[in-house]
């Protein structure tokens, strides 16, 4: 079965890598390719910085769903919505809700608390898949997350099993229950790595990878390494070296790494190439036929 076909029967796509990888470009090319093979879909962030709607060329969120295109959607997420909203769905009474969510003891429970405002994010996005609250109407089929950086990354998918471990009772811990499920279930939730061909990145993607191993059991589906500089012709070899290096020199650090890690990782790995465009709507049109065919026609690089 191609990548593209196994990803798109995943309800819930996480994607990570460490920052300034390109995990935000790889969220909108995933949206774009899973709303065209006819899945309805929600591209959701966390950053509070926003960046997702310039790659869309919509306007920011501000919180709200932003329709992006046919079936497909757009959300930047703000934690403590999602934990009010569970105290919402349990007293369902306003006045005690916002007694509740004004509290002191509340907004500490909230702050303080470890793996609940991870947990809230996962938590949304299992409220939506499973057509609870306003946004049922949407139908959304597929959430495909732009994950904090790594290390958050991974916080973020074995927070239902800290909370676990912290909360033994009430709507909080039925929420960690559900979540620790529908993480663990290779059906339902994919793991998408992103990294560039650099020493640094490719360590994060491997321990990463471990890292869920050992806590989660199980593995990413995929590795996508991104920006990667073209090799250098060899009609323009001397014209290079004569002025300027660095092309070649990138080049040579590409060629190391993905050596290392057609070494060291198992599984399935695609790569996208460094693309002389601007960041925006146009760098998801240049690449996404790209990423399109590579999940079409290779299980590995």
């Amino acid at each position: 079965m191609a990548l593209l076909e196994q990803l798109a029967r995943r309800q819930f796509l996480v994607v990570t890598g460490k920052g300034g990888v390109g995990k935000t470009l790889v969220t909108a090319l995933l949206g774009r390719l899973l709303s065209q093979a006819g899945r309805r879909v929600l591209l959701l962030e966390v950053d509070p910085r926003a960046n997702l709607h310039e790659l869309t060329g919509t306007p920011p969120s501000a919180g709200d769903i932003v329709q992006v295109g046919a079936g497909q959607y757009l959300q930047n997420l703000r934690p403590r919505y999602v934990m009010e909203q569970v105290v919402r769905d349990h007293l369902r009474v306003d006045m005690l809700v916002r007694r509740v969510v004004a509290s002191p003891v509340f907004q500490h429970f909230v702050d303080a608390a470890p793996g609940l405002k991870e947990m809230s994010i996962l938590g949304h996005a299992w409220r939506i898949l499973h057509g609870m609250g306003h946004e049922a109407k949407l139908k959304i089929e597929t959430v495909v997350l732009d994950a904090p950086a790594t290390g958050h990354g991974l916080s973020l998918l074995t927070a239902p099993l800290v909370v676990s471990d912290v909360i033994n009772e009430g709507p909080f811990a039925e929420m960690a229950g559900n979540l620790a499920t529908f993480i663990g279930d290779p059906k339902q939730t994919g793991v998408v790595t992103v990294t560039l061909a650099e020493e640094m990145p490719v360590q994060e993607a491997l321990e990463l990878r471990a890292a869920l191993e050992a806590r989660v059991k199980r593995s990413p589906e995929l590795l996508v390494v991104n920006g990667l500089y073209p090799r250098v012709p060899e009609s323009r070899r001397r014209a290079v070296a004569a002025h300027d290096d660095l092309w070649q020199r990138r080049r040579a650090i590409n060629e190391r790494e993905l050596a290392r890690m057609a070494a060291e990782w198992r599984g399935a790995r695609v790569q996208l190439p460094l693309m002389p465009v601007n960041r925006g709507p146009e760098l998801v049109d240049a690449l996404a036929p790209r990423l399109a065919e590579a999940l079409r026609t290779e299980g590995a690089a």
